[in-house]
């Protein structure tokens, strides 16, 4: 089958992981795969969206964001007209220019081609399409994207849930703390001033420990002697190396009045390194008390217990993981692949 796919890629973003991870195993089964991706110009204007590796031959950068000042973003048709894809799917997000994609789905559409949408934005005022009927299905993650997102603006029958995929178990063999200190690690480029919850209440945690923290720019401005920062980018494999030799990863994240949900945690959960989150929007669907995949916490006071807890209860510690081996194995990205193919089926 031929498919098209337009978005962010080769990007840290979870736009762009998405795609990679749906677009890769299509790829993998013997589709041939084309991406239509932003203009690299166009996407460095946005701190989150850097660049991570080089382009593959299948990838075509026509397209250009919204600027970051609110300047229209502008859609290059040509490349996907030359040769129409069989089925088209736009990973929809909220710099994207939504009325070019409009105008080519309605091109493709009179092709034949099968368009589907897979909605990323956030609030209902971010979908600027005017109608997302257009599509012959779109796909959200979970409810909350149809209730507070969608809403109203597709014909029920076209909306499709399928969940945002996880690569699959890939269990370390390291032993919790097995050379003495607990090793802390956290990853990513969310802002300095998330990391803070773990930065302090470390300071009062009495277990002998290093905390690990691996950022693609900026370092975190503070100085520990038990703080360990290194700045590169972390791709699927470095990042799972990483957990590999740490004993928990502490996954910071702020809070959102938007529909969010954590992208990293989908990339890296199959590791099955304990992981600690705070309760927020970006976990609010995973399952909570002796089912949760995760180890939430809502203050310091709780997080700073649940730490404490979480070295000493090995029984908590395989509890976690074995939760988080299920949630994976349910959402594993060959699952999830097979449910875009038979959109196309249906």
């Amino acid at each position: 089958m031929k498919v098209g796919l337009l978005s962010r890629w080769n990007a840290a973003c979870g736009v762009s992981l998405h795609a990679e991870m749906i677009g890769r195993e299509l790829l993998r089964r013997g589709h041939r795969l084309t991406v239509y991706a932003p203009t690299l110009e166009s996407a460095n204007r946005w701190w989150h969206h850097l660049i991570l590796r080089e382009d593959e031959p299948f990838v075509v950068r026509c397209y250009r964001e919204h600027t970051p000042d609110g300047t229209e973003g502008y859609l290059n048709e040509q490349p996907v007209l030359a040769d129409p894809p069989e089925l088209f799917i736009v990973e929809s997000y909220e710099k994207l220019p939504h009325g070019a994609v409009e105008r080519l789905v309605r091109k493709l559409k009179d092709r034949g081609s099968f368009c589907v949408a897979v909605v990323h934005e956030g609030a209902y005022e971010e979908l600027r399409y005017r109608s997302l009927d257009l599509f012959d299905a779109v796909v959200v993650f979970d409810e909350r994207y149809a209730r507070e997102v969608v809403r109203n603006r597709v014909k029920e029958e076209k909306l499709r849930l399928v969940p945002y995929p996880c690569y699959p178990v890939r269990e370390g063999k390291r032993a919790f703390a097995e050379d003495g200190p607990v090793r802390f690690f956290s990853f990513g480029r969310q802002p300095p001033e998330e990391y803070l919850p773990y930065l302090r209440v470390l300071e009062r945690f009495d277990e002998p420990f290093t905390y690990k923290v691996v950022r693609p720019r900026e370092l975190l401005p503070v100085t520990y002697p038990w703080l360990v920062q290194e700045r590169k980018s972390l791709v699927y494999e470095t990042a799972l190396k990483e957990l590999h030799a740490s004993d928990v990863h502490l996954l910071p994240k702020g809070q959102s009045r938007r529909v969010v949900l954590s992208s990293t945690l989908h990339q890296v959960l199959g590791s099955l390194t304990p992981t600690v989150v705070p309760d927020t929007r970006y976990f609010e669907t995973l399952p909570k008390g002796d089912d949760s995949p995760v180890l939430f916490y809502r203050n310091e006071k709780e997080l700073l217990t649940s730490l404490k807890r979480l070295v000493k209860d090995e029984e908590l510690r395989e509890r976690l993981k074995e939760n988080a081996r299920r949630f994976v194995t349910e959402r594993e990205l060959s699952k999830v692949a097979n449910q875009f193919e038979r959109l196309f089926e249906v």
